[in-house]
């Protein structure tokens, strides 16, 4: 682990340290000629660019992954895994469903008008389920069953080939499972961009969503705007905050766990006690030593209080939020950033990377904000319908008229007052 001691300076000044502290930066310059290629150029820059990033050995003649492959990795998949996938899958599908209110609301207002606020779903949404160190099937259940639930007609999936030129079987079980069938393989800015802007094969969806690293948060970030987005999700971020109850075995695997992302995954441990501290960070370099993770960068601090630290990630905003501390569950109600928090000693964030049912595409970087979990309303969109009667017309004509000729719109006020008077 490449370790990084904070000192305490309060949690503002202590937490734009950490935040200044975190990841590689990918800018917009290293990730446009990317786009650029794949909007002029289209499936031709796509394959290219698959065989350049992707490090793809053969020569990849079709982005489009035949269905039949995927059902024949479902068929193929061990009766263990299956059910592993079914009970995450029923629990995705189950916190999914919770959160969609399919009641119409209408407001009537005094001048006789009515205003109805419905929600529909978008057209379509593209699929990024991550390669490259590991396959992640989660990644695809995480985000096509909340889009199903949503009421989305058609889900594209991409992710990246591997040196055989084909998408992991674990991804194309997955997607079978969820009865997808369009699949791509491409990945990285590249696979994003074919996603958000359409090439001769594929057409741009509306939303894209799923976690990635920094090239494909980058491409995301660019294309947001042209298409809709989840969230900045990637790369992985664990905050654990400790205090002298803490198991710190227990601390270590989930540090180390998160660390098993890639050594770009920002780790950190907080700690109200000294000896709390010295623990989990022995048990932490010797558990990541045995097991042979990534040495993802570990930061270590030093907090006054249980309060303190709760504030510190308020402002760090960490994707993932562990509160191994005593009364938890009390501080997790002043929690207002985190992507995700675990609370109390069982509350591993392996749990929520895979079958607890809460969702493990997650706001990162600090993205916490201004955006949270991935789920249905990712995915749906509101509409508002107005209707106004003569009776309405006539009241409010007067007053959009006003206002319209204060902002130097008169024909505004025309179109109102031609209503408003007959």
């Amino acid at each position: 682990m490449n370790l990084k001691e904070f000192d305490w300076e309060g949690a503002r000044s202590t937490g734009k340290a950490m935040r200044e502290w975190t990841g590689e930066s990918i800018e917009s310059a290293d990730v446009l000629p990317i786009l650029n290629q794949v909007q002029s150029e289209g499936d031709s820059a796509v394959l290219r660019l698959s065989s350049q990033f992707d490090a793809v050995d053969c020569v990849q003649e079709s982005l489009r992954v035949d269905p039949g492959e995927a059902y024949r990795a479902l068929a193929e998949l061990g009766s263990a895994r299956r059910e592993a996938m079914e009970v995450s899958a029923d629990n995705i599908r189950s916190v999914a469903k919770a959160q969609v209110d399919t009641k119409h609301r209408i407001v009537e207002l005094p001048q006789g008008q009515t205003v109805r606020i419905r929600e529909v779903p978008v057209g379509a949404v593209g699929v990024y389920a991550p390669g490259g160190r590991a396959a992640y099937p989660s990644s695809v259940l995480m985000c096509a069953l909340p889009a199903q639930v949503a009421g989305v007609e058609r889900i594209a999936l991409a992710s990246p080939p591997g040196p055989d030129g084909d998408v992991h079987p674990l991804v194309l079980a997955a997607a079978a499972f969820c009865g997808i069938e369009e699949i791509y393989a491409m990945g990285g800015a590249h696979g994003i961009a074919a996603l958000g802007f359409g090439t001769e094969t594929i057409e741009a969806v509306n939303v894209i969503a799923g976690p990635g690293n920094t090239w494909v948060q980058e491409a995301k970030r660019i294309v947001n705007g042209f298409v809709g987005i989840d969230s900045y999700a990637g790369p992985s971020e664990l905050m654990v905050v400790v205090d002298a109850s803490v198991n710190a075995e227990w601390a270590a695997l989930d540090l180390c766990a998160q660390a098993e992302h890639g050594a770009n995954s920002p780790l950190v441990i907080a700690a109200v006690d000294d000896v709390a501290l010295a623990a989990v960070k022995g048990a932490t370099l010797r558990a990541a030593a045995d097991r042979g993770v990534p040495e993802a960068p570990l930061a270590l601090i030093r907090v006054p209080t249980v309060e303190a630290a709760v504030e510190l990630a308020n402002v760090f905003a960490p994707e993932h939020l562990e509160l191994l501390v005593e009364g938890a569950a009390q501080q997790a109600t002043k929690v207002r950033t985190a992507g995700c928090v675990f609370v109390g000693a069982y509350g591993a964030t392996a749990f929520g990377d895979y079958a607890a049912g809460s969702n493990h595409v997650l706001p990162t970087t600090g993205a916490g904000r201004f955006s949270g979990p991935l789920g249905p309303g990712t995915f749906r969109r509101k509409i508002a319908t107005v209707a106004v009667s003569a009776e309405a017309a006539s009241k409010l004509a007067p007053h959009v008229d006003a206002l319209a000729r204060a902002e130097g719109f008169p024909v505004h006020g025309e179109s109102a007052m031609i209503r408003g008077e007959s």
